[in-house]
C-alpha cells in the first residue's frame, strides 16, 4: 500500500536531452520536494527523432516508458519520467496542428506507471518550401522565429538544424540553394529550440503531479484517475441524451477497485447547442 506521501523526498531521474528538467522538475520538486537529475548518458534520440533519421517504431507510451527503463539502468533513483511529442492534425479539428504530449512515471520495483496525455492547438508546427505562395516574413512570423528555431533542408538531406538567428538563417538558405537548387523550412520541434512546446510540457506536468496525489479509497494506491467516460448529459430543452459527458468511471491498476462520478463538471444539464436534435 503506498500514498502520494510516497513521492515525498524521493529521487527521480529525467529522461531528455532536449532540457524538458526545467519545467518537469520543479513542478516535481515543489510538490513532494523531489529531487531530480537527468540521465545525461541516454541518448534517447535513439528512440526516434523529429528529423527523421532515426524513425520511431514505438508507440508515445511504448517510447516513453522505453525512455524510463533506460534511464532507471544508468541512475540510482528510485523513480524516471520519461516524455514524448507528436505532431500532425489535430484528431477532431482537422485542418489545424497540434501537439500530443505524454509524460510517463514508472517505478520499476513497485511496478507503478502513471501516465498523462494532453493535446493542444498552442504549437507552431510548419513547413515553409521556396516558391510557396506564403511570403517568407510572414511564415517566419508566424512560426516565431527566431525565438524558436528552424530547420533548413533540401528534398535531399539536412542542411543545417536549430537555427535561431537571422545570419544563420540566411546562410543556410543560401548554402541549400547553391548545394540543391531550392530550400525548405521545418520548424525544430525539439523542446530547448521550441518554448511553445516546452509550454505545453509545463503544463502536463502539472496534470502529473495532480495525478500523482490522486490515491484510490481503497488501496491508497497513486494514479486514481478516470478510465473511462459515460455520456449522455440530457439537453435542457428537450430533454434528450446528448453525446456530452454525464458521468466519469475512475479505476484502480492496482487492486481494481471502480467507482463512478456523476456530474463531475457540476453541471446535470447540457446547452441545446450542443444537442443533435435542437441543433442538428
Amino acid at each position: 500500500m503506498v500514498s502520494e506521501h510516497y513521492f515525498n523526498g524521493r529521487k527521480v531521474v529525467i529522461a531528455t536531452k532536449h532540457q524538458k528538467e526545467q519545467v518537469t522538475g520543479p513542478a516535481l520538486q515543489e510538490a513532494f520536494g523531489m529531487e531530480y537529475i537527468v540521465s545525461e548518458d541516454v541518448d534517447t534520440d535513439l528512440l526516434g527523432t523529429f528529423t527523421g533519421e532515426v524513425d520511431r517504431v514505438l508507440t508515445p507510451v511504448e517510447a516513453a516508458r522505453q525512455k524510463c527503463i533506460l534511464a532507471l539502468a544508468e541512475c540510482d533513483a528510485d523513480f524516471a519520467i520519461g516524455s514524448e511529442g507528436s505532431f500532425g492534425p489535430h484528431p477532431t479539428l482537422y485542418f489545424l496542428p497540434a501537439d500530443e504530449e505524454i509524460l510517463l512515471l514508472l517505478d520499476r520495483k513497485r511496478e507503478l506507471e502513471i501516465v498523462v496525455k494532453h493535446t493542444s492547438l498552442q504549437t507552431n508546427y510548419a513547413s515553409f518550401e521556396q516558391g510557396s505562395e506564403q511570403d517568407l516574413a510572414d511564415f517566419l512570423q508566424q512560426v516565431k522565429f527566431p525565438s524558436h528555431g528552424l530547420h533548413v533542408k533540401s528534398p535531399e538531406a539536412y542542411v543545417e538544424k536549430g537555427i535561431r538567428s537571422e545570419d544563420r538563417l540566411n546562410q543556410a538558405i543560401q548554402e541549400a540553394v547553391n548545394r540543391f537548387g531550392t530550400y525548405i523550412l521545418e520548424t525544430d520541434m525539439r523542446a530547448m529550440n521550441n518554448p511553445t512546446r516546452m509550454s505545453v510540457i509545463q503544463e502536463l506536468a502539472g496534470k502529473l503531479v495532480e495525478k500523482m496525489k490522486s490515491c484510490c479509497p481503497t488501496c491508497q494506491r497513486p494514479g486514481f484517475s478516470p478510465t473511462d467516460v459515460i455520456r449522455g448529459l440530457v439537453c435542457s430543452c428537450c430533454s434528450l441524451p446528448t453525446k456530452s459527458v454525464k458521468s466519469l468511471i475512475y479505476s484502480c491498476e492496482g487492486c481494481h477497485y471502480t467507482t463512478c462520478v456523476d456530474f463531475p463538471d457540476s453541471k446535470t444539464m447540457e446547452d441545446p447547442m450542443f444537442c443533435d436534435f435542437c441543433n442538428p
